[in-house]
Protein backbone atom coordinates (compact mmCIF):
# COMPACT_ATOMS: atom_id res chain seq x y z
CA UNK A 1 0.00 0.00 0.00
CA UNK A 2 3.06 2.78 0.83
CA UNK A 3 4.72 1.45 -2.41
CA UNK A 4 0.75 2.38 -4.43
CA UNK A 5 0.66 5.81 -2.09
CA UNK A 6 4.09 6.93 -3.53
CA UNK A 7 3.86 6.09 -6.52
CA UNK A 8 0.29 7.73 -6.98
CA UNK A 9 1.88 10.88 -5.44
CA UNK A 10 4.83 10.55 -7.64
CA UNK A 11 2.66 10.22 -10.96
CA UNK A 12 0.52 13.20 -9.25
CA UNK A 13 3.84 15.54 -9.03
CA UNK A 14 4.72 14.88 -12.41
CA UNK A 15 1.45 15.69 -14.19
CA UNK A 16 1.57 18.91 -11.99
CA UNK A 17 5.42 19.48 -12.45
CA UNK A 18 4.68 18.95 -16.76
CA UNK A 19 1.50 21.43 -16.40
CA UNK A 20 3.43 23.99 -15.25
CA UNK A 21 6.60 23.67 -17.39
CA UNK A 22 4.00 23.84 -20.64
CA UNK A 23 2.52 27.04 -19.42
CA UNK A 24 5.23 28.38 -18.73
CA UNK A 25 7.32 27.13 -22.31
CA UNK A 26 3.96 28.71 -24.06
CA UNK A 27 4.48 31.77 -22.72
CA UNK A 28 8.35 31.64 -23.09
CA UNK A 29 7.34 31.27 -26.69
CA UNK A 30 4.48 33.85 -26.80
CA UNK A 31 6.22 36.98 -24.48
CA UNK A 32 8.42 38.20 -26.90
CA UNK A 33 10.27 41.02 -25.21
CA UNK A 34 9.58 42.08 -21.20
CA UNK A 35 10.06 45.90 -22.64
CA UNK A 36 7.15 48.66 -21.15
CA UNK A 37 7.66 50.62 -23.97
CA UNK A 38 3.90 50.18 -25.33
CA UNK A 39 2.45 51.07 -29.09
CA UNK A 40 3.66 53.76 -30.84
CA UNK A 41 1.03 56.03 -30.91
CA UNK A 42 0.36 55.76 -27.27
CA UNK A 43 -3.32 55.40 -27.32
CA UNK A 44 -5.07 53.61 -24.71
CA UNK A 45 -7.87 51.81 -26.11
CA UNK A 46 -9.39 48.42 -26.63
CA UNK A 47 -9.98 45.35 -24.36
CA UNK A 48 -8.06 45.15 -21.07
CA UNK A 49 -8.59 41.63 -19.33
CA UNK A 50 -7.72 42.30 -15.80
CA UNK A 51 -7.82 38.68 -13.43
CA UNK A 52 -8.17 38.56 -9.47
CA UNK A 53 -8.97 36.21 -7.14
CA UNK A 54 -12.14 37.44 -5.19
CA UNK A 55 -12.59 39.24 -1.94
CA UNK A 56 -15.44 41.50 -1.30
CA UNK A 57 -13.72 44.20 -0.49
CA UNK A 58 -10.82 44.36 -3.00
CA UNK A 59 -13.84 43.57 -5.63
CA UNK A 60 -15.06 46.94 -4.61
CA UNK A 61 -12.30 48.90 -4.73
CA UNK A 62 -11.30 47.20 -8.26
CA UNK A 63 -14.42 48.05 -9.68
CA UNK A 64 -14.49 51.65 -8.03
CA UNK A 65 -11.04 52.31 -10.02
CA UNK A 66 -11.72 50.45 -13.17
CA UNK A 67 -15.20 53.17 -13.30
CA UNK A 68 -12.62 56.11 -12.74
CA UNK A 69 -10.02 54.30 -15.39
CA UNK A 70 -12.76 54.34 -18.07
CA UNK A 71 -14.20 57.83 -17.38
CA UNK A 72 -10.82 58.72 -18.42
CA UNK A 73 -10.02 56.49 -21.16
CA UNK A 74 -13.52 55.85 -22.97
CA UNK A 75 -11.92 54.31 -25.80
CA UNK A 76 -10.82 51.27 -23.39
CA UNK A 77 -12.94 48.96 -22.16
CA UNK A 78 -12.21 46.90 -18.91
CA UNK A 79 -13.09 43.31 -18.71
CA UNK A 80 -12.68 42.55 -15.14
CA UNK A 81 -12.51 38.80 -13.63
CA UNK A 82 -12.27 37.93 -10.43
CA UNK A 83 -12.34 34.15 -9.21
CA UNK A 84 -12.35 32.20 -5.86
CA UNK A 85 -9.33 31.90 -4.47
CA UNK A 86 -9.55 28.17 -4.59
CA UNK A 87 -9.50 28.41 -8.13
CA UNK A 88 -6.66 30.92 -8.63
CA UNK A 89 -3.50 28.61 -9.56
CA UNK A 90 -5.70 26.77 -12.37
CA UNK A 91 -7.28 29.76 -14.17
CA UNK A 92 -4.14 32.03 -14.06
CA UNK A 93 -1.91 29.08 -15.32
CA UNK A 94 -4.72 28.83 -18.16
CA UNK A 95 -5.48 32.34 -19.03
CA UNK A 96 -1.60 32.94 -18.93
CA UNK A 97 -1.30 29.68 -21.36
CA UNK A 98 -4.00 30.97 -23.58
CA UNK A 99 -2.72 35.14 -23.74
CA UNK A 100 -6.25 36.27 -23.03
CA UNK A 101 -5.41 38.14 -19.98
CA UNK A 102 -2.95 41.73 -19.46
CA UNK A 103 -3.20 42.47 -15.72
CA UNK A 104 -3.09 40.42 -13.02
CA UNK A 105 -2.41 39.42 -9.39
CA UNK A 106 1.23 37.55 -9.33
CA UNK A 107 2.99 37.17 -6.44
CA UNK A 108 7.02 36.27 -7.90
CA UNK A 109 9.08 35.35 -4.21
CA UNK A 110 12.56 34.14 -4.35
CA UNK A 111 13.17 31.34 -2.12
CA UNK A 112 15.89 30.66 0.81
CA UNK A 113 18.91 29.68 -0.02
CA UNK A 114 18.06 26.37 1.80
CA UNK A 115 14.80 25.61 0.26
CA UNK A 116 16.07 23.84 -3.42
CA UNK A 117 14.75 25.15 -6.45
CA UNK A 118 11.99 22.72 -7.03
CA UNK A 119 9.98 24.21 -4.17
CA UNK A 120 9.78 27.81 -6.77
CA UNK A 121 6.75 29.35 -7.01
CA UNK A 122 4.35 29.41 -10.39
CA UNK A 123 4.74 32.91 -10.15
CA UNK A 124 8.45 33.04 -9.79
CA UNK A 125 8.80 30.51 -12.74
CA UNK A 126 7.07 32.85 -14.60
CA UNK A 127 8.98 35.77 -13.92
CA UNK A 128 12.11 33.76 -14.87
CA UNK A 129 10.55 32.84 -17.89
CA UNK A 130 9.67 36.49 -18.88
CA UNK A 131 6.07 36.39 -18.17
CA UNK A 132 5.85 39.72 -16.33
CA UNK A 133 6.73 43.33 -17.35
CA UNK A 134 9.81 44.25 -15.80
CA UNK A 135 8.29 48.09 -13.73
CA UNK A 136 11.59 48.33 -12.34
CA UNK A 137 12.10 52.10 -14.25
CA UNK A 138 8.31 52.67 -14.45
CA UNK A 139 8.16 56.47 -12.77
CA UNK A 140 4.95 55.40 -11.23
CA UNK A 141 7.00 53.10 -9.13
CA UNK A 142 8.40 55.84 -7.31
CA UNK A 143 4.70 56.09 -5.46
CA UNK A 144 4.75 53.40 -3.32
CA UNK A 145 6.50 52.99 0.23
CA UNK A 146 10.11 52.26 -0.75
CA UNK A 147 10.34 49.87 1.96
CA UNK A 148 7.12 47.92 0.45
CA UNK A 149 8.75 48.31 -3.00
CA UNK A 150 11.64 46.80 -1.55
CA UNK A 151 10.22 43.94 0.44
CA UNK A 152 8.57 43.11 -3.04
CA UNK A 153 11.92 42.79 -5.44
CA UNK A 154 12.36 39.41 -7.06
CA UNK A 155 16.06 39.10 -8.30
CA UNK A 156 16.42 43.24 -7.91
CA UNK A 157 13.53 43.90 -10.04
CA UNK A 158 10.21 45.13 -10.00
CA UNK A 159 7.37 43.11 -11.75
CA UNK A 160 4.82 44.18 -9.04
CA UNK A 161 2.59 47.29 -7.36
CA UNK A 162 1.36 46.78 -4.37
CA UNK A 163 -2.36 47.05 -2.95
CA UNK A 164 -1.95 47.55 0.07
CA UNK A 165 -1.26 45.85 3.73
CA UNK A 166 -3.35 43.31 5.70
CA UNK A 167 -3.14 41.88 9.33
CA UNK A 168 -4.77 38.42 10.03
CA UNK A 169 -3.86 36.92 13.93
CA UNK A 170 -6.31 38.81 15.50
CA UNK A 171 -9.68 38.79 15.96
CA UNK A 172 -12.92 41.48 15.41
CA UNK A 173 -15.05 41.39 18.80
CA UNK A 174 -18.46 42.72 19.58
CA UNK A 175 -17.91 45.88 22.00
CA UNK A 176 -21.33 45.33 23.66
CA UNK A 177 -21.26 41.59 23.97
CA UNK A 178 -18.24 42.35 26.15
CA UNK A 179 -19.47 44.69 28.14
CA UNK A 180 -22.59 43.18 29.00
CA UNK A 181 -20.14 40.37 30.80
CA UNK A 182 -17.77 42.90 32.12
CA UNK A 183 -14.84 41.44 29.74
CA UNK A 184 -11.65 43.34 28.82
CA UNK A 185 -9.29 42.72 25.52
CA UNK A 186 -7.35 39.86 26.52
CA UNK A 187 -3.60 39.96 26.34
CA UNK A 188 -2.44 36.22 27.50
CA UNK A 189 -3.34 33.29 26.89
CA UNK A 190 -4.61 32.42 30.10
CA UNK A 191 -6.74 35.25 29.68
CA UNK A 192 -8.09 34.56 26.23
CA UNK A 193 -9.11 31.33 27.62
CA UNK A 194 -11.18 32.33 31.08
CA UNK A 195 -13.05 34.92 28.72
CA UNK A 196 -14.40 32.23 26.11
CA UNK A 197 -15.18 30.04 29.13
CA UNK A 198 -17.30 32.59 30.76
CA UNK A 199 -19.13 33.51 27.17
CA UNK A 200 -19.53 29.57 26.59
CA UNK A 201 -20.74 29.36 29.99
CA UNK A 202 -23.32 31.94 29.63
CA UNK A 203 -24.41 30.40 26.36
CA UNK A 204 -22.66 32.56 23.98
CA UNK A 205 -20.64 30.97 21.18
CA UNK A 206 -17.13 32.90 21.88
CA UNK A 207 -15.70 32.57 18.32
CA UNK A 208 -16.87 32.15 14.90
CA UNK A 209 -14.98 30.20 12.30
CA UNK A 210 -15.55 29.68 8.62
CA UNK A 211 -14.34 25.74 8.65
CA UNK A 212 -16.30 24.83 5.28
CA UNK A 213 -13.65 26.34 3.29
CA UNK A 214 -10.81 25.04 5.00
CA UNK A 215 -8.55 27.87 4.63
CA UNK A 216 -9.74 30.97 6.84
CA UNK A 217 -10.06 28.30 9.89
CA UNK A 218 -6.30 28.51 9.02
CA UNK A 219 -6.18 31.97 10.49
CA UNK A 220 -6.52 30.31 14.21
CA UNK A 221 -3.14 28.45 13.31
CA UNK A 222 -1.50 31.36 12.36
CA UNK A 223 -2.48 33.15 15.20
CA UNK A 224 -1.24 30.32 17.56
CA UNK A 225 2.23 30.51 15.68
CA UNK A 226 2.37 34.16 15.53
CA UNK A 227 2.33 34.42 19.62
CA UNK A 228 4.77 31.24 19.84
CA UNK A 229 7.14 32.76 17.30
CA UNK A 230 6.23 36.71 17.52
CA UNK A 231 8.97 38.18 15.55
CA UNK A 232 9.80 37.79 12.14
CA UNK A 233 13.15 36.59 12.48
CA UNK A 234 11.94 33.85 15.07
CA UNK A 235 9.42 32.13 12.26
CA UNK A 236 12.29 32.67 10.12
CA UNK A 237 14.93 30.49 12.29
CA UNK A 238 12.04 28.14 12.74
CA UNK A 239 11.37 27.83 8.99
CA UNK A 240 15.09 27.09 8.21
CA UNK A 241 15.32 24.61 11.48
CA UNK A 242 12.32 22.54 9.60
CA UNK A 243 13.98 22.65 5.96
CA UNK A 244 17.47 21.39 8.09
CA UNK A 245 15.61 19.06 10.08
CA UNK A 246 16.99 20.22 12.88
CA UNK A 247 13.34 20.67 14.62
CA UNK A 248 10.59 18.30 14.22
CA UNK A 249 6.96 18.63 14.04
CA UNK A 250 6.17 16.45 17.20
CA UNK A 251 8.65 18.98 18.64
CA UNK A 252 6.53 19.77 22.30
CA UNK A 253 6.56 23.75 21.45
CA UNK A 254 5.24 22.78 18.01
CA UNK A 255 2.92 20.59 19.13
CA UNK A 256 1.25 23.24 21.15
CA UNK A 257 0.57 25.00 18.09
CA UNK A 258 -2.01 22.83 17.19
CA UNK A 259 -3.52 22.08 20.49
CA UNK A 260 -4.35 26.26 20.36
CA UNK A 261 -5.82 25.16 17.29
CA UNK A 262 -8.06 22.71 18.92
CA UNK A 263 -8.81 25.13 21.76
CA UNK A 264 -9.81 27.87 19.63
CA UNK A 265 -12.28 24.94 17.42
CA UNK A 266 -13.67 24.26 20.63
CA UNK A 267 -14.96 27.76 21.07
CA UNK A 268 -16.18 28.24 17.72
CA UNK A 269 -19.95 28.03 17.16
CA UNK A 270 -21.88 24.48 16.57
CA UNK A 271 -21.25 22.42 13.63
CA UNK A 272 -18.89 25.32 12.77
CA UNK A 273 -16.48 22.88 10.18
CA UNK A 274 -20.02 23.30 7.99
CA UNK A 275 -19.95 26.99 7.72
CA UNK A 276 -18.85 29.05 5.04
CA UNK A 277 -16.52 31.87 5.27
CA UNK A 278 -18.87 34.19 3.81
CA UNK A 279 -21.54 33.27 6.71
CA UNK A 280 -19.51 34.29 9.38
CA UNK A 281 -20.14 38.15 9.11
CA UNK A 282 -23.38 37.72 9.37
CA UNK A 283 -23.20 35.57 12.58
CA UNK A 284 -20.90 38.56 13.99
CA UNK A 285 -23.60 40.91 13.29
CA UNK A 286 -26.82 39.47 14.95
CA UNK A 287 -24.85 38.47 17.95
CA UNK A 288 -24.57 34.65 17.35
CA UNK A 289 -20.79 34.86 17.94
CA UNK A 290 -18.90 37.39 20.31
CA UNK A 291 -15.57 37.09 18.33
CA UNK A 292 -14.56 36.24 14.74
CA UNK A 293 -10.63 35.40 13.83
CA UNK A 294 -10.31 37.26 10.51
CA UNK A 295 -8.25 39.26 8.56
CA UNK A 296 -8.47 43.21 8.13
CA UNK A 297 -9.28 43.04 4.75
CA UNK A 298 -12.85 41.84 5.26
CA UNK A 299 -13.62 45.25 7.47
CA UNK A 300 -15.63 46.70 5.07
CA UNK A 301 -17.74 43.37 4.81
CA UNK A 302 -18.23 43.29 8.67
CA UNK A 303 -18.92 46.67 8.54
CA UNK A 304 -21.40 46.07 6.13
CA UNK A 305 -22.83 43.20 7.70
CA UNK A 306 -22.95 44.95 11.56
CA UNK A 307 -24.73 48.18 10.26
CA UNK A 308 -24.21 50.01 12.95
CA UNK A 309 -26.09 47.52 15.47
CA UNK A 310 -23.12 48.04 17.49
CA UNK A 311 -19.84 49.05 18.42
CA UNK A 312 -16.94 46.29 17.55
CA UNK A 313 -13.03 46.24 17.75
CA UNK A 314 -9.96 43.96 16.59
CA UNK A 315 -7.21 42.59 18.82
CA UNK A 316 -4.12 39.89 18.11
CA UNK A 317 -5.64 36.97 19.35
CA UNK A 318 -2.75 36.35 22.56
CA UNK A 319 -1.71 32.85 21.89
CA UNK A 320 1.36 33.25 24.54
CA UNK A 321 1.11 33.86 28.23
CA UNK A 322 3.76 36.50 27.71
CA UNK A 323 1.65 39.82 26.93
CA UNK A 324 4.89 41.33 24.87
CA UNK A 325 4.60 38.35 22.35
CA UNK A 326 0.82 39.43 21.83
CA UNK A 327 1.75 42.93 20.79
CA UNK A 328 2.13 42.66 17.51
CA UNK A 329 -0.19 41.62 14.48
CA UNK A 330 0.78 39.38 11.90
CA UNK A 331 0.26 40.69 8.60
CA UNK A 332 1.50 40.72 4.59
CA UNK A 333 1.53 42.93 1.86
CA UNK A 334 -1.58 42.25 0.41
CA UNK A 335 -2.25 41.17 -3.64
CA UNK A 336 0.03 42.63 -6.40
CA UNK A 337 -0.65 43.72 -9.74
CA UNK A 338 1.74 42.79 -12.73
CA UNK A 339 1.65 43.27 -16.38
CA UNK A 340 1.89 40.53 -18.97
CA UNK A 341 4.69 40.48 -21.24
CA UNK A 342 2.11 38.83 -23.84
CA UNK A 343 -0.49 41.13 -23.69
CA UNK A 344 -2.53 41.79 -26.37
CA UNK A 345 -2.93 45.70 -25.14
CA UNK A 346 0.19 46.52 -23.40
CA UNK A 347 -0.63 49.94 -23.78
CA UNK A 348 -3.60 50.00 -21.35
CA UNK A 349 -1.89 47.15 -19.45
CA UNK A 350 0.51 50.12 -18.37
CA UNK A 351 -1.76 52.64 -18.47
CA UNK A 352 -4.03 50.71 -15.87
CA UNK A 353 -1.12 50.33 -13.32
CA UNK A 354 -0.35 53.78 -13.30
CA UNK A 355 -3.65 54.99 -12.91
CA UNK A 356 -4.19 52.99 -10.20
CA UNK A 357 -0.90 54.19 -9.08
CA UNK A 358 -1.67 57.77 -8.57
CA UNK A 359 -2.95 58.83 -4.79
CA UNK A 360 -6.31 59.74 -5.95
CA UNK A 361 -6.70 57.17 -7.70
CA UNK A 362 -5.48 54.64 -5.16
CA UNK A 363 -7.56 56.40 -2.78
CA UNK A 364 -10.83 54.73 -4.25
CA UNK A 365 -9.00 51.23 -3.91
CA UNK A 366 -8.42 51.67 -0.20
CA UNK A 367 -11.63 52.95 0.47
CA UNK A 368 -13.40 49.95 -0.63
CA UNK A 369 -10.90 47.33 0.10
CA UNK A 370 -10.54 47.41 3.50
CA UNK A 371 -6.13 47.22 3.01
CA UNK A 372 -4.49 49.51 5.11
CA UNK A 373 -2.23 52.02 2.72
CA UNK A 374 1.15 51.27 0.73
CA UNK A 375 1.76 54.66 -0.27
CA UNK A 376 3.13 57.35 2.42
CA UNK A 377 0.23 60.19 2.80
CA UNK A 378 -2.78 57.80 2.32
CA UNK A 379 -4.81 58.49 5.17
CA UNK A 380 -5.67 55.37 7.10
CA UNK A 381 -9.34 54.49 7.95
CA UNK A 382 -10.77 55.06 11.66
CA UNK A 383 -10.60 51.31 12.00
CA UNK A 384 -6.80 51.32 10.91
CA UNK A 385 -6.16 53.85 14.01
CA UNK A 386 -7.42 52.34 16.39
CA UNK A 387 -5.62 49.07 16.13
CA UNK A 388 -2.52 51.58 15.02
CA UNK A 389 -0.44 50.36 18.78
CA UNK A 390 -0.21 46.52 17.39
CA UNK A 391 0.81 47.63 13.79
CA UNK A 392 3.85 49.66 14.32
CA UNK A 393 6.42 47.14 13.97
CA UNK A 394 5.58 45.20 10.61
CA UNK A 395 5.72 41.90 10.85
CA UNK A 396 5.48 39.10 8.03
CA UNK A 397 2.52 36.42 9.65
CA UNK A 398 3.44 32.42 9.23
CA UNK A 399 2.40 31.99 5.75
CA UNK A 400 4.46 34.10 4.00
CA UNK A 401 7.60 33.48 5.37
CA UNK A 402 7.13 29.36 4.96
CA UNK A 403 8.14 27.87 1.74
CA UNK A 404 6.06 24.99 1.17
CA UNK A 405 8.06 21.86 0.10
CA UNK A 406 6.30 20.13 -3.47
CA UNK A 407 7.86 16.83 -2.92
CA UNK A 408 6.10 16.84 1.28
CA UNK A 409 2.85 15.09 1.40
CA UNK A 410 -0.22 16.96 2.27
CA UNK A 411 -0.17 17.02 6.15
CA UNK A 412 2.62 19.01 5.94
CA UNK A 413 1.78 21.59 3.63
CA UNK A 414 1.65 24.68 6.32
CA UNK A 415 2.76 22.71 7.71
CA UNK A 416 1.09 22.82 11.10
CA UNK A 417 -1.35 20.59 10.20
CA UNK A 418 -4.72 22.09 11.46
CA UNK A 419 -6.83 20.95 8.81
CA UNK A 420 -5.94 17.56 10.45
CA UNK A 421 -7.14 18.40 13.59
CA UNK A 422 -10.97 16.95 14.75
CA UNK A 423 -13.15 18.39 13.26
CA UNK A 424 -12.02 19.62 9.96
CA UNK A 425 -9.79 16.30 9.98
CA UNK A 426 -10.19 13.29 12.78
CA UNK A 427 -7.29 13.94 14.49
CA UNK A 428 -6.42 15.04 18.25
CA UNK A 429 -3.02 17.80 17.99
CA UNK A 430 -0.46 14.83 18.86
CA UNK A 431 -1.54 12.75 15.87
CA UNK A 432 -2.24 15.71 13.30
CA UNK A 433 1.20 16.36 14.13
CA UNK A 434 2.35 13.00 13.77
CA UNK A 435 1.02 12.91 10.62
CA UNK A 436 2.76 16.11 9.42
CA UNK A 437 6.16 14.97 10.77
CA UNK A 438 5.52 11.62 8.47
CA UNK A 439 4.82 13.85 5.34
CA UNK A 440 7.37 16.38 6.13
CA UNK A 441 10.32 13.34 6.61
CA UNK A 442 9.16 11.84 3.36
CA UNK A 443 10.14 14.80 1.40
CA UNK A 444 13.81 14.61 1.93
Amino acid sequence: MKAITTTRRAVARGAVAMAIAGALIALAGCSGSASASGDSSGKVSGTLNVLVPSAAGSDAGFKAVNAAFQKKYPDAKIVFTSVPTNNWASVESSRLSAGNVDVLVASPIEIPSYVPASSESFDAKAADAGTFVDLSNESFMKNWTPTVIDALKYKGKDYSVPTGLSYYTGAFYNKDIFAKYGLQVPTTWSEFVALCDKLKGAGVAPLGIGGKDSWPAGLTMLAAVQGAYPTQSDKADLAEQLWKQKAKLTDPKLVDVLSKVDTMYGYAEQNFAGVAYSDVPSLFANGSVAMTPDGTWNQTTIDAAVAGKFSYGYFPIPTSDNAADNATLGGKVEIRLSATAASKNKTAALAYLDFFSQPENYKLFIADAGFAPAQPGIASTPFLGSIKDYTKSFSLAWDNIWTANANAGPAAKFPFNYVGVAPLGTDTPDKAAAAAQKDWSAAF
